[in-house]
């Protein structure tokens, strides 16, 4: 579930976890017990898990600190290119 800010009429701020159905109604504050209205915020990237965070942090170092490379990446010399599929065996050869 999504993580909401909500703000009451007397100005006190909390988050709550709220499911995608709900996002829309109002909550009671657990300061003051008023109504309190979800504000409108920017997403918890920092929330996320280990591996979407991790690649957040490649692309985003990336594109300030590219890698230097010799040659496009997963390419092989011709010499090299062998298939371990027993099929690729009976395929005519030039």
């Amino acid at each position: 579930m999504p993580i909401y800010e909500f703000r009451c009429q007397s100005a006190h701020e909390y988050e709550r976890s709220v499911p995608i159905s709900a996002r829309d109604e109002d909550l009671l504050c657990p300061d003051c017990g008023a109504p309190a209205r979800r504000r409108m915020s920017a997403p918890r990237l920092g929330r996320l898990g280990s591996t979407a965070g991790q690649l957040l942090d490649r692309a985003a170092s990336s594109a300030h600190e590219p890698a230097v490379v010799d040659r496009v990446p997963g390419a092989r010399p011709a010499a090299t290119r062998t298939s371990t599929d027993p099929r690729h065996a009976r395929l005519p050869r030039p």
